[in-house]
């Protein structure tokens, strides 16, 4: 997503019953460590609601993916002998577009670094623009 990203606002569907829910079983191990991570932060801001569990669940394959990748080249190297001598080990690609993927996903969830600055400034200030009263 190009450009200015919008304002978080609040949203109106009600937080999941309960304690923040468990990682989904068929989650792969390292997706479920980061769910085990993030999950417990949206749950308590209340972004953790049923139209959001299918996002957060690509959030968490898309950073257990990058993980793999990265152990995948540590153990076989960055660089594999392929046909036409050496080239850029296929993980790598593999881990570029799952960056990607889980960067944009962690944005629209609110839980990259600058999402979440976003969100507490706009707590502090109950979503008014503090420079307009002055």
């Amino acid at each position: 997503m190009k450009g200015r990203k919008p304002k978080l606002s609040l949203v109106e569907n009600a937080p999941l019953a309960g304690g923040c829910p468990a990682a989904p079983p068929w989650l792969p191990p390292l997706a479920q460590a980061e769910w085990r991570r993030a999950a417990p932060q949206l749950h308590a801001r209340g972004v953790l609601t049923d139209d959001v569990f299918a996002m957060m669940e690509s959030y968490c394959i898309a950073s257990g993916q990058v993980r793999e990748c990265e152990e995948v080249m540590l153990r076989e190297g960055r660089f594999v002998e392929g046909e036409r001598g050496q080239t850029v080990h296929p993980a790598h690609r593999l881990q570029q577009a799952a960056m990607r993927e889980a960067r944009l996903l962690a944005c629209e969830l609110g839980i990259s670094p600058h999402r979440k600055k976003a969100v507490e400034e706009e707590d502090k200030t109950g979503g008014w623009d503090l420079d307009l009263l002055a």
